[in-house]
């Protein structure tokens, strides 16, 4: 019975985002890694090279080996004079030709412990197969069968499952008394997992008379100090083996990779006791393993499916998935014991978000969305620097609504407290970039008025916040606080009715952690939903006063192009039909806004009715350089003409007629 997932208003955004964080990471961690790897080699793997040896049935084949490491037939029965033995080798080549034929056989069983082949149930066998051949790209095998859960299992017990691989002919059963382990090898992988359940917060209807706060657990289980461990068990398993790994240092192998080497049984060492062998690479890979695909193992469940798919796997892909997986498991299993939340970090459910996306979408389409993905940040960045030079070259009040800026300041808080009241596991990364995008909205306030605290007699509250204008308004900014008000008074007749009406409905229907954290999902929720509404007192301030001049054009259109982004990711992420068709919501105010521009049309040669003179401020500080230079030419023009008649004065007076 796959697990049920918990779906919470805000989660796809807030998901979105973090898988967007999260991937962005994983390229730049793999890029570097395949970057060293790649310097590395061309260093260390010089010194590898191929031989011919004569096997056990007379065949001549390659075995990868070097200067120091013998084949693994030609090894040498005892150590060099002076050698000592090293337990842990240094560096490990292949006992067999990387292009080997192994037969593979899989059994299922609730011990640690191998028991003898021919003495298993039939449906214990769950996988046979003989002739595979390592490094044959096109060489897959494939069976499904259905397993009887044992006891032990059913119990939270582990379900271990057992493989045998061996060269064609060599008895592939530990147990048997002319069993080589130069010729075949077992090893033991668990086939479940032991992974903490999502845990909910505690909640309860407020209308309910039962005070007491149930704990909700995904599973219901009863409820216990710590995480919450249960048994998954996911019906595919993919086997890989992995050719060419050639000789390597064992020692300074990932931790994640060399948990599937396994060593030559025997322990045999070259001459110098330092360096030994080991068997084909088999992956048992888990990568692709969702925990939304898994079932929880208890008493219920008595058969359960299997499909085991074998094929070859190529040694980069293994290096790149083996350590993701192990560090994804790592990171769920500290946020569950609580000492795995880090500053911009999470809890390791970012990978799978990431791997669902992969699995469940086109590959072109995915990779559309990773192109569109980088221009939405580009956009975003150059809207955040256009808005911010619109308003720092704004002089007047002319067509902005204050009201809506406060309304967004107070939307964003709302998200910001939602944030931290519900989702434990919110990103300190999007936490951050919430309260900055509140102070910014909060610095547009300080442009257009003044925030003052004056004091507030006869009131319980003895200082009141004061929103005064910086300067006497105009006719034009009049007109513009007018029509602010008319605005927001439609809008209240129309979002308060949808504000009661949701608020009611989620006060009756949903269960909450106490009433601040219904206050907070309602106004939340209203938010996501009628967010929109915020730019329709723009829109209307746009046409009464029939012009589009005083507005962010430059910033606009970067945000409208986002939303046409956001549309993509709203058909490419898996969500809710509801919640996809509020990403459209946006688009109608775009089309409106653009209508407004066409309609009314801005003239950028000459200066507006605004004050503004287009968008470049270079182009004003020379009209205004061109009009002082002007103007002192004009007072040079005037002083002289004064002195040119100060000087006639004088001419005529020294040339007066005497009189007879």
């Amino acid at each position: 019975m796959p697990e049920p997932v918990a779906a919470a208003g805000a989660e796809p955004a807030r998901q979105e985002e973090q898988g967007q964080s999260m991937l962005m990471r994983i390229f730049q961690g793999l890029a570097m890694w395949m970057a060293m790897q790649f310097v590395m080699k061309q260093f260390t793997g010089g010194g590898q090279k191929t031989t011919t040896v004569t096997n056990a049935d007379g065949q001549v084949v390659k075995v990868a080996t070097s200067s120091s490491i013998p084949p693994y037939l030609e090894r040498p029965t005892q150590l060099n004079e002076g050698a000592v033995y090293s337990h842990i080798p240094q560096s490990i080549a292949p006992i067999w030709p990387e292009n080997s034929a192994v037969d593979i056989i899989i059994t299922v069983s609730p011990s640690f412990m191998p028991e003898p082949l021919d003495k298993l149930p039939r449906d214990s066998i769950v996988f046979r197969e003989k002739g595979f051949k390592i490094g044959n790209w096109s060489d897959t095998r494939t069976a499904e069968g259905t397993i009887h859960v044992p006891v032990p299992v059913q119990q939270n017990g582990t379900l271990w499952g057992h493989f045998y691989v061996g060269l064609p002919g060599a008895p592939i059963d530990p147990t048997q008394r002319n069993y080589d382990p130069g010729a075949a090898y077992h090893f033991v992988h668990p086939l479940t997992q032991y992974i903490p359940k999502k845990k909910e917060a505690k909640t309860r209807n407020l209308l309910s008379d039962n005070a007491e706060a149930e704990e909700v657990v995904v599973e219901d289980e009863p409820e216990q100090t710590g995480p919450i461990i249960a048994n998954y068990y996911h019906p595919n398993v993919s086997l890989s083996f992995i050719p060419g790994s050639g000789i390597f240092s064992f020692p300074q192998a990932h931790p994640a990779i060399r948990q599937y080497i396994r060593l030559e049984a025997t322990g045999a060492r070259d001459g110098s006791g330092q360096n030994g062998w080991y068997y084909p690479i088999l992956f048992v890979n888990t990568f692709w393993q969702l925990k939304s695909h898994m079932t929880i193992l208890n008493e219920t469940v008595d058969t359960l499916p299997i499909r085991i798919d074998l094929n070859n796997l190529a040694d980069w892909k293994f290096k790149l998935m083996a350590p993701i997986e192990t560090n994804t498991k790592e990171q769920a299993r500290q946020a569950a014991w609580g000492g795995g939340m880090t500053a911009g970090g999470g809890d390791g459910s970012e990978i799978e978000m990431v791997k669902e996306i992969f699995m469940d979408t086109n590959p072109i389409l995915l990779c559309v969305t990773i192109l569109v993905s980088i221009a939405h940040m580009i956009l975003e960045t150059l809207a955040f620097g256009s808005d911010i030079a619109h308003y720092r070259k704004k002089k007047d009040n002319v067509g902005i609504s204050v009201r809506s800026i406060l309304a967004n300041v107070f939307m964003q808080t709302v998200i910001f407290l939602y944030l931290i009241d519900q989702s434990q596991n919110t990103s300190w990364m999007i936490l951050g970039g919430q309260g900055v995008g509140i102070l910014i909205e909060l610095w547009k306030v300080t442009t257009v008025v003044n925030v003052r605290v004056r004091p507030s007699p006869g009131s319980l509250i003895p200082y009141r916040i004061s929103f005064e204008d910086k300067h006497k308004l105009s006719t034009t900014e009049q007109k513009t606080k007018e029509y602010d008000q008319i605005a927001f008074k439609y809008m209240y007749m129309a979002g308060v009715p949808l504000l009661l009406a949701y608020a009611v409905y989620s006060l009756v229907y949903e269960t909450h952690k106490s009433w601040y954290s219904y206050i907070i999902a309602t106004l939340v929720g209203s938010v996501y939903a009628y967010g929109f509404l915020m730019m329709l007192p723009s829109l209307y301030i746009n046409y009464r006063l029939k012009s589009v001049a005083h507005m962010p054009g430059k910033a606009m259109m970067y945000k409208f192009l986002n939303t046409f982004i956001d549309d993509l990711f709203a058909f490419t992420i898996k969500m809710p039909f509801l919640h996809r068709l509020a990403t459209l919501r946006d688009d109608v105010i775009f089309f409106i806004y653009l209508y407004q521009r066409w309609a009314y049309k801005v003239d950028y040669t000459r200066v507006n009715e605004f004050g503004q003179g287009g968008d470049d401020e270079e182009e004003e500080v020379e009209k205004q350089v061109e009009e002082k230079k002007e103007e002192e030419k004009k007072e040079e023009e005037v002083k002289g003409e004064a002195e040119a008649v100060k000087v006639t004065g004088a001419e005529k007076k020294g040339k007066a007629t005497k009189r007879k």
